[in-house]
């Protein structure tokens, strides 16, 4: 019973995904023109955007925690919170690929909203090439923790701002107006809400789990 309080949001996340695959696959969806069934997904390719942004900000949190108090423990969560955060941007983009291939005809149509989540990808990227590049815990820490805040500030108008400049495909940007404006129904309703809390808490566990091994290592060094 004490394992299952302490574990009860990994519990909660594989039921939420279970829930998110048969029930966003099988559910009726809304026939909307053009969409049609590849609206299903929606629950796998918008979550993980959402996941990503609630992670990598996360990520932002420790890396201003490891400025303030110099504690290579928040680093740690810092990068790991990055970690995940780029693997669910990468799962995000790839899931959104199909799902333009299958509306817009082609998996890459260089329309901003693609280019702009592609930067800032690459962006988050650099951030882990710049990590590599030295070797002393705190001065990579110190470095890297600085460079996380800047990419996180300069994700958001990626993403959000300088795609709504311009024409675009996406829904929600250049004039297209988002799924709010079509017909996210009660169905839709009923699987992506639970998504995107189950995706988030994968990350979250996975995260966890990074965290954990890197903070085991650090003390067998120490023991060394």
């Amino acid at each position: 019973m004490e394992k299952l309080k302490k574990h009860w949001w990994k519990v909660l996340a594989a039921l939420l995904l279970f829930y998110t695959v048969i029930a966003g696959l099988l559910m009726d969806a809304p026939r909307l023109h053009i969409l049609n069934e590849t609206i299903r997904a929606l629950h796998f390719h918008v979550p993980m955007w959402f996941g990503m942004l609630a992670l990598l900000l996360l990520s932002v949190v420790y890396a201003v925690k490891y400025l303030r108090s110099g504690e290579l423990r928040h680093d740690r969560y810092a990068v790991e919170f990055a970690n995940a955060g780029l693997i669910f941007g990468i799962l995000g983009i790839v899931t959104g690929m199909f799902w333009a291939h299958y509306t817009w005809g082609k998996f890459w149509s260089f329309d901003p909203k693609q280019n702009m989540s592609a930067i800032a990808l690459l962006i988050y990227l650099a951030y882990f090439v710049l990590r590599g590049s030295f070797e002393d815990d705190h001065q990579r820490a110190r470095i890297s923790s600085v460079y996380n805040i800047f990419a996180f500030a300069a994700m958001v108008p990626l993403l959000f701002i300088l795609p709504r400049l311009t024409s675009s495909l996406h829904p929600g940007n250049g004039g297209n107006p988002g799924f709010n404006a079509y017909d996210l129904d009660s169905n839709l309703r009923m699987v992506f809400y639970p998504a995107v809390i189950g995706w988030f808490l994968l990350g979250l566990w996975f995260a966890s789990l990074r965290v954990r091994l890197r903070l085991v290592q650090d003390k067998l060094e120490d023991n060394l």
